[in-house]
């Protein structure tokens, strides 16, 4: 008789929706991959791509990394012997061990980022790069990192925004640089429409996605403008005196600096340069102004060249409104796990980090560099992430991952253009195969991630990849080897947690707080005064002008067009590329352009054009929409290079330039002419 039961877990990508799941097990064995229908993002339903990959490639053994193996062939070809555990382990740790006494543990180098959001399998690992003295490959360098800097020093904390669930309490809504309905589908589907019935949705994007479509005003300005739009809206809203004077005068830092500025911009120059008419940025300023309203900033909006400085100055509409520290308002860039209570310098071990005057990080923007140069880099490991398809400089950073005296150890559920290059590649357990615990870096709750399978074949979780090795190493410390349950059980301690990891997991998903979270609401900023600071020391110190500026970049020239790259409805990052049904949806690689700038290159819908800098070239089919702007080429991330024709994806494309802040990616400020095949 066929033994059948359904377990909950939950979806741990990199996603806002943080989605419950049902698996139905039978015999064992992951039968049927489903949307949890009492967690309140799913309702029931797992969106289309994760329906898809769940239970396509996700359940298929022939698939996936089963066994440790071991390079036989040349770096990029993919030939490799099964060997075990020990051997693997054995060898790598005594390579290791010989890189560390001979080029010190600064050479060992490891890159990981969110191919699993879960706290333990993302963040385990870094207790034994910790505890060797290994140089980290600073995850968020490759996304975000430049608005967390500018939120923290101008807010004092970028992990801690409102509750969604104060939605119901809004007046408005402002969306900005962010695209729910590719990157949240649930939050898109389930609670815009919800926070609709209360408030005006507004959407500043310079593309007209799903989410713009469905606001009660789309701001499309130009790429590159954010910081002189959000100036122009403040201007608008200081001369219909709906600026706040009571909180600025209480509660912030700065704005007589700048409050002159203000009120001197010319809208209808701001209007011209943005490309937002002076009437939609008015009605903007009005909605937003008049009462309690919310901002949720996307991380898109600031991977550009002056991303911080766009920051900074978005962060102003609710600094002079008065728009924090009351239910109804305030912004949120991401309500990441510290802001629930998580010890993240007890989740990473840091006290195990030998002293040094070496910097412990450096810029993914950097990576490639690095990886050509063997006196800074003897040793790579890469996991949680698939650094081929996602970093900068890509071209280079393939040449550079060949180099036969680099020792590279990957970890992975699949192969990918990244394990190609390894010489161990050990089988990392899916989300499916062990126990775990998942914040939603959107809503204020807990999940627990629930083992429903064995892992396959002699595959294991990162955590327990990393205590068998800190064991081959000698490494004695007692974080190193901590298992799992005590783990979860001291998280759950942090966090506040009413109820065990049993009862969690029998749950699926609770709240953190029953009442609603209100960031800020004693006034108090965790900043050097206490205050919102819009100027600083600490800004001068990092390099930046003291006050935000209204600036705004020039468009392109000489028949170049601006590539933005946000993410793919059937992707997400570079996950989900390797399954087969999600590949047929996604076609070919392909760039979407206004049909006025097809007209201008005597170009047609359908043919193969190639998109090209000085960093490198790729070749996709051309599309035509008016949903994208005269001056743009759209090319949306993740593909994986090995799965497409070119043998590339818009990486190729990108020069790692830094934004102004935190040696973060401007991957939103390449410009690349279009021509024919």
């Amino acid at each position: 008789m066929t033994e059948r039961k359904t377990v909950k877990t939950t979806c741990p990508r990199d996603c806002y929706d943080a989605c419950g799941i049902v698996v139905i097990v039978r015999d064992g064995k992951v039968s049927k991959v489903l949307g949890d229908p009492d967690h309140p993002r799913a309702q029931g339903v797992l969106c289309a791509k994760c329906a898809l990959a769940y239970n396509g490639v996700w359940l298929d053994e022939a698939r996936r990394l089963t066994q440790p193996l071991r390079r036989t062939g040349p770096k990029g070809q993919a030939s490799y012997v099964p060997v075990s555990w020990e051997e693997a382990l054995s060898d790598i740790a005594s390579r290791l061990q010989v890189i560390v006494d001979s080029a010190g543990a600064h050479t060992v180098l490891h890159t990981h980022y969110t191919g699993t959001c879960s706290l333990l399998a993302g963040n385990f690992p870094t207790r034994f790069f910790n505890r060797l003295g290994a140089t980290e490959v600073d995850p968020d360098t490759v996304c975000n990192k430049a608005g967390h800097d500018a939120l923290r020093m101008m807010f004092g904390n970028s992990f801690y925004g409102f509750d969604p669930r104060t939605g119901e309490d809004t007046e408005c809504l402002l969306v900005w640089g962010a695209n729910p309905s590719v990157s949240a589908p649930h939050v898109h589907k389930n609670w815009l429409p919800e926070v609709k019935k209360y408030a005006k949705l507004i959407v500043v994007d310079p593309i007209r996605h799903e989410s713009a479509e469905m606001a009660d005003l789309h701001l499309q300005l130009r790429p590159g403008t954010d910081a002189l739009l959000a100036f122009a809206i403040v201007h608008v809203m200081q001369r219909e005196l709906l600026i706040d004077d009571a909180f600025l005068a209480c509660h912030v830092e700065g704005w007589d600096e700048i409050k002159n500025e203000v009120i001197d911009l010319d809208l209808d120059d701001a209007s011209s340069r943005t490309g937002v008419p002076r009437g939609q940025i008015e009605q903007a300023a009005r909605w937003y102004g008049a009462g309690r309203s919310l901002i949720w900033v996307g991380q898109g909006v600031q991977r550009q060249a002056r991303g911080g400085n766009v920051m900074r100055s978005v962060g102003l509409l609710p600094t002079v409104t008065g728009n924090l520290g009351r239910l109804g308002s305030g912004l949120l860039y991401m309500n990441a796990p510290p802001a629930r209570g998580v010890d993240t310098d007890w989740l990473n071990a840091t006290q195990l980090r030998p002293a040094s005057d070496l910097p412990s990080t450096v810029s993914h923007m950097d990576l490639a560099g690095i990886l050509e140069d063997a006196t800074r880099s003897q040793a790579l490991f890469t996991w949680n992430n698939n650094i081929a398809a996602s970093s900068p400089e890509q071209g280079r950073l393939r040449e550079a991952l060949r180099r036969e005296d680099l020792l590279h150890v990957a970890l992975d559920v699949f192969p990918t253009d990244t394990t190609v290059y390894a010489d161990y590649v050990l089988p990392a357990a899916s989300f499916l195969e062990f126990d775990d615990l998942l914040l939603s870096y959107f809503d204020y709750t807990i999940s627990a991630q629930v083992m429903v399978a064995h892992p396959m074949g002699k595959s294991a979780s990162n955590q327990e990849i990393f205590r068998r090795l800190a064991t081959a190493m000698g490494f004695k410390d007692e974080p190193l080897h901590e298992q799992d349950d005590v783990l979860l059980a001291h998280l759950l301690t942090q966090i506040g947690s009413p109820i065990p990891f049993s009862e969690l997991a029998a749950k699926g998903t609770i709240s953190w707080r029953e009442a609603k979270v209100n960031c800020f609401e004693n006034g108090i900023f965790p900043t050097p005064s206490g205050k919102v600071e819009i100027a600083s020391r600490q800004w001068e110190s990092a390099g930046m002008p003291r006050v935000p500026q209204p600036w705004a970049d020039d468009p392109p020239e000489n028949a170049l067009l601006r590539v933005l790259s946000p993410a793919d409805k059937w992707l997400m990052n570079s996950s989900y590329a390797n399954d087969t049904r999600v590949a047929a949806r996604l076609g070919p690689q392909t760039v979407w352009v206004h049909p006025q700038e097809a007209a201008r290159r005597a170009l047609n819908a359908g043919e193969q054009v190639l998109v090209r800098n000085e960093t490198g070239t790729l070749s996709v089919r051309l599309a035509l929409s008016d949903a994208v702007p005269e001056g743009v080429a759209l090319i949306p991330k993740g593909r994986w290079p090995s799965l497409d024709g070119s043998r590339a994806n818009v990486n190729a494309l990108n020069p790692g330039r830094k934004s102004d802040l935190g040696e973060s990616c401007a991957v939103h400020s390449i410009e690349a002419e279009v021509t024919r095949a």
